[in-house]
């Protein structure tokens, strides 16, 4: 499989993944249909729409795809046949889910193109993480609360970083660009779903003593 196609998978599942993060935390919060569109639509195109500009990338991803914005649009209209807003715990985890996801695909989709592009490794780290973690800031900023990257103390942005080392330390082993990145994703992913299903959490910094 070429690295075009394998990246196209990879977008592609990572769009859905943020898109329904969006979808489902906007439920949550009782919007509309246009409150509900505009977070999955944030949500899903947040992340890769900043990697695109600060890589200088012609057209965005989305628009170059744009069947990427009907695929948003048939999500968020499907919504009431397949979701009941009243099973608030299960709507909870499945955005726990699908944003850990998402936070893996795009992780590595990011730090793949910028490698592509001839970035160093710790710009494409970098843009790995901004391609993982904006989407979901900016879909807790529409739903009017502290971004979650920022105050619960799981690592998140963590595990999109660990999981771009791991893709960039097995290209650099040799090994094949499929199973670079299913690696990456994994670590991302995973590392994610463990912290949430733990409960690890990072220490405050600077430490508050009593």
């Amino acid at each position: 499989m070429k690295f075009e196609t394998i990246l196209l998978v990879i977008e592609v599942g990572g769009t859905l993944a943020f898109a329904m993060s969006g979808l489902l935390e906007a439920i949550r919060k009782r919007m509309d249909i246009i409150g509900v569109f505009s977070v999955a639509f944030v949500s899903a195109f947040g992340g890769g729409t900043v990697r695109d500009v600060l890589l200088d990338r012609q057209p965005l991803f989305w628009i170059q795809n744009h069947e990427y914005v009907w695929m948003v649009i048939g999500l968020a209209l499907t919504a009431p046949l397949w979701l009941k807003t009243s099973q608030h715990q299960l709507t909870e985890k499945a955005m726990e889910f699908a944003d850990a996801c998402g936070l893996g695909l795009f992780a590595i989709s990011g730090a793949s193109i910028a490698t592509a592009a001839g970035m160093p490794p710790v710009v494409a780290i970098l843009m790995g993480a901004i391609t993982a973690v904006f989407g979901g800031v900016s879909r807790d900023v529409l739903c009017n609360q502290i971004p979650k990257v920022y105050h619960d103390h799981r690592p998140y942005t963590l595990c999109a970083v660990v999981g771009c080392v791991v893709l960039l330390a097995a290209n650099a082993l040799g090994f094949a660009p499929q199973v670079s990145m299913v690696a990456g994703i994994c670590t991302a992913t995973g590392s994610r779903l463990l912290a949430v299903a733990f409960g690890w959490k990072l220490p405050a910094w600077p430490s508050h003593k009593a």
